[in-house]
């Protein structure tokens, strides 16, 4: 296991595979290196990058120290990049595309961005994310409910039938699920409250500087895809739609689409 230790002292475990340019990968709610994602794109953009993925403070093999500040996860970003030689490429999905935005945001040291999917509720097309479920959730969770917290985020936040949520428990990756749990909160402070069913704030996002790609899936959901059109056209740019993906990306179709605007 590698590791970096951030600037309040925690430690980021992350792997690296692969030659050429340094590219890290930020995961969304609840994915690390032992789930989710993040693995299989690395493995597909090894042969041209240098590929680093991360478990998120709180998660995986990375260890917390609270209380939890989005300054803190813009501190571990800083830390891996130091690590990767001082410049990165990053690439974030969901959650994880908003924490990217903000890094690049803020001034890291980021060469080219690309965001797929960061979970904006712009307009009415569905139900707002109630404001109060940070609270909810962080309270089940301190309660020794955690499995509760998680019903939460995949009815209120993804919009997943309760049935669906409730025939999860069942699947092997459920405690897993459970002992990340506590850093639903973590997504929801990074989200800042664009998820309200309201407009994105003008120039939120006015310190990237990168060249940024935005993409989406064809066949995600209204919604979804209406909150990143919204922020293509904050950041100036337009909208690379995956034909036939949903918010569940394959790594076969996305890495091509990753590989040649990095390489730029």
């Amino acid at each position: 296991m590698n590791t970096v230790v951030s600037e309040d002292g925690t430690t980021i475990a992350y792997s690296r595979v692969g030659q050429g340019p340094a590219l890290v990968l930020v995961d969304g709610a609840m994915c690390y290196r032992g789930q989710g994602p993040g693995q299989a794109l690395a493995a597909a953009l090894a042969d041209r990058f240098t590929v680093y993925t991360y478990d998120r403070r709180g998660r995986g093999e990375s260890t917390d120290t609270g209380p939890y500040s989005v300054d803190r996860e813009i501190e571990d970003l800083a830390a891996l990049i130091k690590e990767a030689g001082g410049e990165v490429s990053l690439y974030g999905v969901s959650s994880g595309a908003a924490l990217a935005l903000e890094a690049a945001h803020r001034g890291l040291a980021v060469r080219r961005l690309a965001v797929y999917e960061p979970p904006f509720v712009v307009d009415g097309t569905r139900k707002p994310v109630p404001a109060d479920y940070p609270d909810r959730a962080g309270a089940a969770v301190a309660n020794g409910r955690p499995g509760d917290a998680i019903r939460m985020f995949m009815t209120e936040a993804v919009g997943l039938p309760g049935l669906m949520v409730t025939m999860m428990r069942l699947m092997p990756a459920w405690p897993k699920l459970k002992r990340v749990a506590h850093t639903l909160c973590y997504d929801a402070e990074i989200m800042d409250g664009n998820q309200s069913g309201r407009p994105l704030p003008e120039g939120r996002w006015s310190g990237i500087t990168a060249p940024v790609l935005v993409a989406d899936g064809g066949k995600s959901p209204a919604w979804m895809r209406n909150g990143v059109a919204a922020l293509a056209a904050q950041l100036g740019t337009t909208v690379h739609t995956l034909p036939g993906q949903t918010h569940l990306v394959k790594p076969k179709v996305l890495a091509p689409v990753l590989a040649g605007f990095f390489a730029r």
